[in-house]
């Protein structure tokens, strides 16, 4: 693993991302959100998207540099995985284990299982094996333990099941500029249904549906599989 931008720190949110770009997709709005709060947030992409049809590793880490500064993140990093080889294996779980050692995030959001990409759902089942392993004390994994608190999926490639919302209509402009910056993916030929030209009008359609269901215009949406405990106060 290595860094790519900022400095490594205990984070509040890190978003992991099988291929450069698939965080400020799914959870670009809700990390700006928590940057201008004053949290520490970043993202760690598993592979380099050496597999993908457009670009090159080079061109997309610096693409990855230029929307972490519009995103405010506090770190961004790189874990070298092979893309379209992203699986639940022992040595794989080891080096995300060490990687979440080394960022101690409190909360960490991945992709959902039910994503039609192979290496989208592994990166789902390769997260739940590093996010115990990196909790074990007597793990064979470097540095202190580290015990996430809470697990998100965000949305890539399929539906989900939202039932975490995020109010992020103060912040769609800077949210698109950060998934402007991945020149390589989106523009030219559209290659799927994230990677096209119009993908940030896709994804706008989607956050104003889950903002009605939130009563707002704009929401990003996650999906937690366990319950959340709400103070009622807040409510």
């Amino acid at each position: 693993m290595y860094t790519t931008y900022g400095k490594p720190e205990a984070l509040d949110w890190l978003v992991l991302a099988p291929h450069p770009d698939d965080a400020e997709i799914g959870a670009g709005g809700t990390l700006l959100r928590l940057s201008s709060a004053g949290k520490a947030t970043g993202i760690l992409e598993l592979t380099r998207g050496e597999g993908g049809t457009q670009g090159d590793p080079d061109t997309r880490e610096a693409e990855c540099k230029v929307a972490a500064a519009i995103l405010r993140l506090r770190w961004r990093g790189q874990l070298g995985l092979p893309d379209g080889g992203l699986s639940d294996t022992p040595d794989q779980a080891r080096a995300l284990a060490l990687a979440l050692r080394y960022v101690r995030p409190r909360v960490l959001v991945v992709p959902h299982f039910n994503d039609r990409h192979p290496d989208h759902f592994g990166a789902y089942h390769l997260s739940k094996r590093a996010v115990h392993l990196a909790s074990l004390a007597k793990a064979d994994v470097p540095g202190a333990p580290h015990r996430v608190a809470r697990v998100l999926m965000y949305q890539g490639n399929a539906d989900i099941a939202a039932n975490v919302l995020v109010d992020v209509e103060a912040v769609l402009p800077d949210w698109e500029r950060a998934i402007a910056a991945h020149v390589s993916q989106f523009t030219g030929a559209a290659i799927s249904e994230t990677v096209a030209p119009d993908v940030v009008e896709r994804r706008r359609a989607r956050l104003m549906y889950w903002g009605t269901l939130g009563r707002r215009r704009y929401c990003e949406g996650f999906e937690s599989d366990e319950p959340m405990l709400l103070e009622p106060e807040g409510l």
